[in-house]
């Protein structure tokens, strides 16, 4: 382009003073020009002001071709020409012994030679052959046997021999056939990338071959890089998705660094902000990716060359070269219309200094113009005048020359202001073209509207990379000219997707065709006849009045004009998104998604024709490498899910279809390993299934997910995350037939795919039982409750025998630990434990969880199963493992009765609002200990540390105020003892005591704290016995706490009977291997409760208060008597039994002292209700020799205490002569006093003659 000393003003003028001519003289001026003439000056001042902007237009495409005019035609060219050599010819220099070893040989006879000759030239010919068409060279080398037929040797000709044209063996490693694609495979995998780093990793790669000049095969080499280097280095980055990008990301730096023909370098921040986010959401290192620029920038990563031309040329076409001239854009996303301002005021500014030098000169002196960024302010001065001649000309005028030729100047300007990326003047001139196709107002289009719709299809085809924002008006037309053709066509209307109550009548006869006459006046009909603005998406206001027959036979007139616009014209534009270049897709894919949404959200006539429309772009670019398809599925999938939770049922159920369809094809696509691209493909699934209120969405989700998983098990990678989130989600729906559903297809994936799940990633496998536990929890019927319970075992089986693929394929990949939120707090009690066995807590966690459900069966399967995997695959646990075991998994399962423990220790309000909770049967309660006993017992060697804890979980049954547990853990502590007695320690034996100690001693302080409950109740005094029903004089809240009470000291009493029956028990069996200190503490034991039961029994208020509210309530009284008595008589008889039989401890002991100490106490008990009811010894006031008779309530004390007297004294009649002795200062008082008692029992004197009369022999042998 040449400048003839011109500035912008004269620019400025030439277009303006052309403007004035293209409007014509001002209204009410005078001119001398005729009619004819003026309208020849208009047409000829459009046509200068058309070919100004061709003229523009032509140079600047002149311009960008000659900078490309320098970059080869196409890499085989290059290759072809630069590589090709003769076969005879030896400068092919490969080493023989690489593939013939046997060649080598030390004999020089000819036949020998001859043979090494003819070897040589048969290989040179086919690396020749290869150099030229790489796939008939390999095949040529395969089948004469110079190459093997396995991948792994093809990939050892490509590295080791010379000759062979780098560029071709990125062509050939490229391809997407069956057999390169494993040579591929297997020449990415023979390199070692471990601890090595990403820059050098690249370059190394890099060495051996150069990237072809096709994007897809770009794509397919660094995706397998990019899994390589992760599996190397596992900890490197998140997902291989992130060594993706970056890796691309680095190429892109080191074009940018090192082309010459990049002005403006990239810097280290904008390297670092391009790459924010490309690690699963969250950045790199800011350090890491510094020193990773540094280093490319520094140290140019530089392809194998094979190339004579010079490196200013092969770097001057490096994008071209790589096929990445639109990766730039992908990567960095620069605006071109920001940079060129800057850039373009210097250069302004300099051609304005060179001509203000050269002023004076030569009048006639030219400059040549070469950079185009010169353009921009001339457009920037003439498109305002342009736009208003070429508008006002094609809007006035009807002649059909004149509107082509606007139409042409308007396809020109918006051609030249698109690719230089001015985007305020190309939106201006596709708005107003769009607005002159009068779509929205057909019943007044003219051939000149027609005209311009077609232009408007030109523009999207030829300029359509550079449209980005304009596409929206320009898919809007596309939307209206379909509407209007289907209108005409008579084909039913998109409302039927809508209105539901519509008849089936109506939707199967849809519109009367608009082009024969007499058409229904139907409300979406006369809308569009009568038409609307521009904008206007909706119908206008006037929507009752009926539309004239003149209007309806003008609109069919012009609906024929459209027929000159084909459906495949308009499809044409959508099939050519498949051509668009990166960000010019992802902008096409954002202005349908809105006009579609608009078509959607239309309150009069909503139609699905862009939805649809998008559905075909998806399949048509679902081929484009990664990176590109990953930003085009961002946008669709928030269209996807936003449609798909809409109120309207149709078109969700529409959407649903349709993302079923993409994902049907998608998955069709392999996916390599550490991947996460299917799991973001499905997620719009996974979120309008978690948010839909729909029944009839989420049913269809499932059967969607159902059919592609099934139809496509073998390629589904890190698809399963998502789609076991949609079946967890399914499994808490409030829906049966959605639960069952759901399941259906889980079992089947579980029995026949279960391999298929952790192929790629172990971490499924978490995800897999999650959901089985989800389905655990389903309340619609038990038996998918316990079937998924089985699932888990079986899962447990495949986790033991390494069933995970994962662990078969090797530990190079080492997963991640599998902790999700809902296991972190369980997972962090596992500490220091290897990765493979933490994925068994969250299976562990579930089933533990489930032992409390409210549902017996659930509760008895779930037990059985857990205790069941632990005991048979206990043996892969380490010691630190089952400790966390212990405390995350076995101790939740008896914390229900701790709770309940604890809360009915509080008082009647929180034992009444337990009432909701879930607590244990007989049954449960015995299964569970009897488990956890036979467990603790099959791996006591590894677990012997636990013993305390798994006594303290006996004990805390024990103590339960149901009968159920307490003696389920009875039995449990009995049969742990016998089990394993033998075996115990010392210390072990004196836990053992501790934990029942403990447990007697919580039981006592909680029920004192219920008994001071009714501290506050008055006793008032009766005369009788008879008188404690009169429920009146009674308050309800104190009438319901005294009942409380008496249920609570029942149970009190039941308890501490149960904890006195295994001490003695626990005593009787294992005598002889206690030692002192256990008997210690046995006997504190027997002492605590025997003291609190006579302590109980004597306070005589509370006896009152708890017969009374017994009569009122009709109640039975607690056993208090029964308490006192039988425990001191077992006390009585473990001290008796060791006097016996453990003359060692009892010395050491001194048990005789506590013999005699409790025999003292019990003889006072007796005592005090035989010889006056009520009063002390030593209070009695009446003579001594009186003795009265004892009342009703006296004699049954007396009775019950028989049996305990009578073994005292049978005790005392067992002591030693010297014993006797020390003690008899003491008894003797009391045995006198039982001779003048009454005695309801015949024995009791019996026994008393006996004991004097070895009293008396006991004197007289002294």
């Amino acid at each position: 382009m040449w400048s003839h000393q011109t500035s912008s003003k004269d620019v400025c003028r030439i277009v303006n003073g052309l403007l004035k001519t293209a409007l014509g003289p001002p209204p009410g001026s005078s001119t001398t020009l005729t009619p004819v003439q003026d309208i020849t000056f208009r047409h000829e001042s459009v046509k200068c002001l058309v070919r100004i902007i061709k003229a523009m237009g032509t140079w600047m495409d002149q311009q960008y071709s000659i900078g490309e005019s320098l970059l080869p035609k196409s890499v085989e060219n290059e290759a072809s020409g630069e590589n090709y050599s003769n076969p005879n010819e030896e400068d092919v220099k490969t080493t023989d012994h690489d593939f013939h070893p046997d060649l080598i040989s030390e004999s020089s006879d000819a036949a020998t030679l001859e043979q090494r000759r003819a070897y040589k030239i048969e290989l040179q010919k086919g690396v020749t052959l290869f150099n030229r068409k790489p796939s008939k060279g390999i095949e040529f080398l395969i089948s004469s046997k110079k190459v093997g037929s396995s991948p792994d040797e093809v990939v050892s000709f490509l590295r080791n021999t010379t000759g062979l044209n780098a560029t071709t063996i990125g062509d050939y490693l490229g391809e997407r056939e069956e057999f390169p694609m494993k040579v591929m495979h297997a020449y990415v995998d023979s390199f070692d990338f471990k601890e090595m780093n990403f820059g050098d990793a690249i370059r190394f790669f890099l060495r051996g071959f150069r990237l072809p000049g096709e994007a897809q095969k770009i794509d397919r080499i660094m995706e397998k890089f990019a899994e390589r280097f992760c599996k190397c280095n596992p900890n490197s980055f998140s997902s291989a998705d992130t060594a993706y990008v970056l890796a691309y990301s680095v190429i892109m730096l080191n074009t940018d660094a090192h082309n010459i023909m990049v002005k403006e370098k990239m810097t280290r921040d904008d390297f670092i902000r391009n790459n924010r986010g490309i690690d699963d959401g969250k950045d790199l290192p800011e350090e890491y990716l510094g020193a990773l620029y540094d280093q490319v920038v520094k140290n140019e990563i530089k392809m194998s060359s094979d190339s004579s031309a010079p490196e200013s040329r092969q770097s001057n076409g490096l994008n071209k070269l790589l096929g990445l001239d639109g990766i730039l854009n992908l990567v960095y996303w620069t605006q071109t219309e920001e940079k060129a301002v800057g850039a373009n005021g210097l250069l302004i500014k300099h051609i304005q200094e060179t001509f203000r030098s050269r002023t004076g000169k030569s009048e006639s002196a030219y400059h040549v113009v070469t950079d185009v960024a010169i353009l921009r302010f001339m457009v920037e001065v003439c498109w305002g005048p342009m736009l208003a001649a070429f508008s006002v000309t094609l809007d006035q005028s009807d002649d059909r020359l004149a509107a082509v030729e606007c139409l042409r100047g308007f396809r020109y300007v918006v051609h030249v202001t698109a690719v230089m990326g001015m985007h305020t003047q190309r939106d201006a001139f596709v708005n107003s073209m769009a607005k002159f196709t009068n779509l929205h107002c057909a019943g007044d289009m003219k051939q000149k509207n027609v005209d311009a719709v077609k232009a408007i299809i030109s523009i999207a085809i030829e300029d359509g990379n550079y449209l980005q924002d304009a596409w929206e008006h320009i898919l809007t037309c596309l939307s209206r000219i379909e509407h209007l053709q289907l209108l005409g066509e008579g084909a039913p209307s998109d409302a039927s997707y809508f209105a539901s109550s519509e008849t089936e009548e109506k939707k199967a006869l849809g519109f009367p065709n608009l082009k024969k006459k007499g058409a229904l006046q139907d409300p979406v009909m006369m809308a569009v006849v009568r038409g609307g603005s521009y904008d206007s998406s909706a119908i206008g206001p006037n929507v009752s009045a009926l539309v004239r027959q003149d209007q309806i036979n003008n609109f069919i007139a012009n609906l024929n004009l459209l027929d000159q616009i084909g459906s495949f014209q308009l499809n044409n534009v959508y099939a050519h998104s498949q051509r668009l270049k990166t960000e010019a897709i992802v902008a096409f894919v954002k202005a349908l998604c809105k006009v579609s949404m608009s078509e959607l959200q239309s309150p009069t006539d909503p139609r699905v024709f862009s939805l649809t429309k998008l559905v075909e772009i998806a399949h048509y670019n679902m081929n484009r490498i990664r990176l590109v398809w990953s930003r085009i599925w961002s946008i669709l999938s928030d269209f996807f899910v936003s449609v798909g939770l809409s109120e309207n049922l149709s078109v969700a159920i529409f959407v649903m279809d349709s993302l079923r369809q993409l994902s049907m094809k998608f998955l069709e696509r392999e996916e390599l390993a550490n991947y996460n691209f299917q799991n973001e493909f499905l997620r719009p699934f996974v979120i309008v299934m978690q948010k839909s209120s729909s029944s009839e969405i989420r049913e269809l989700i499932v059967r969607c997910i159902s059919q592609m998983v099934l139809s496509r098990v073998s390629n589904v990678k890190s698809g399963w995350k998502s789609v076991f989130k949609v079946f967890t989600t399914a499994a808490a729906d409030e829906r049966k037939n959605i639960v069952v559903l759901a399941f259906e297809t889980m079992e089947k994936i579980v029995r026949e795919y279960f391999s298929y799940i952790t192929e790629t990633e172990a971490t499924t496998f978490t995800d897999c039982v999650r959901c089985l536990i989800t389905f655990t929890n389903s309340k619609f019927t038990n038996d998918v409750s316990l079937n998924a319970i089985a699932f888990l075992r079986f899962c447990a089986l495949k986790l033991a025998d390494g069933g995970l693929v994962w662990n078969e394929k090797g530990r190079s990949s080492s997963p991640s630990t599998p902790v999700t939120d809902e296991y972190a707090a369980n997972t962090q009690n596992f500490m220091e434990i290897d990765e493979n066995i933490s994925y068994w807590v969250p299976l562990l966690t579930g089933l533990s969880k489930l032992t409390s459900d409210s549902r017996l069966e659930i509760r008895k399967s779930s037990l059985e199963v857990l205790f069941n995997i632990l005991k048979d695959h206990g043996h892969l646990f380490s010691r630190m493992f089952w400790i966390g075991v212990f405390s995350s998994v076995i101790h939740p399962i008896f914390n229900s009765v701790w709770t309940e423990n604890d809360l009915l220790s509080k008082g009647p309000s929180t034992f009444s609002s337990h009432s909701n909770g879930v607590s244990w049967d007989a049954q449960t309660s015995a299964m569970a200990a009897e488990s956890l006993v036979d467990l603790f017992v099959s791996v006591f060697d590894v677990i012997r540390c636990q013993l305390s804890s798994v006594v303290s979980l006996l004990a805390g049954l024990i103590r339960s105020p149901a009968q159920g547990p307490t003696v389920a853990g009875i039995g449990a502590l009995l049969r742990l003892a016998d089990k394993l007695g033998g075996r115990f320690s010392e210390d072990e034996w004196k836990e053992v005591f501790l934990a029942v100690k403990e447990a007697a001693s919580l039981t006592l302080s909680s029920f004192m704290k219920i008994l001071r409950t009714i501290d506050d109740i008055q006793d008032e005094e009766t005369s009788s016995d008879q008188d404690y029903s009169n429920e009146d004089d009674v308050d309800e809240d104190n009438l319901q706490t005294m009942s409380y009470v008496v249920s609570r000291t029942k149970g009190h009493i039941t308890v501490q009977l149960q904890v006195v029956q295994v001490v003695t028990n626990l005593y009787r069996i294992h005598q002889q291997s206690l030692l002192a200190s256990h008997v210690t503490v046995i006997l504190e034991i027997l002492s605590s409760i025997t003291s609190h039961a006579h302590q109980l029994n004597s306070d005589l208020i509370l006896q009152k208060k708890v017969r009374r509210a017994c009569s009122i309530l009709e109640l039975s009284e607690p056993p208090m008597l029964h308490f006192e008595n039988d425990t001191h008589q077992d006390y009585l008889d473990v001290l008796q039994d060791l006097l016996t039989y453990s003359p060692g401890v009892s010395l050491e002991l001194n048990i005789e002292s506590q013999l005699i100490t409790v025999s003292i106490k019990i003889l006072k008990m007796y005592l005090k209700c035989t010889l006056f009811e009520g009063a002390e010894l030593e209070e009695i006031r009446q003579p001594k020799n009186w003795i009265l008779s004892m009342g009703a309530a006296s004699k049954a004390e007396a009775a019950a205490r028989s049996p305990l007297v009578i073994s005292v004294l049978k005790a005392l009649m067992g002591l030693k002569r010297d014993s006797f002795k020390r003690c008899a200062p003491n008894i003797f008082p009391l045995l006198v006093e039982l001779v003048r008692s009454e005695h309801s029992s015949s024995q009791v004197p019996q026994v008393l003659s006996t004991v004097f009369q070895s009293c008396m022999d006991l004197m007289m042998g002294e």
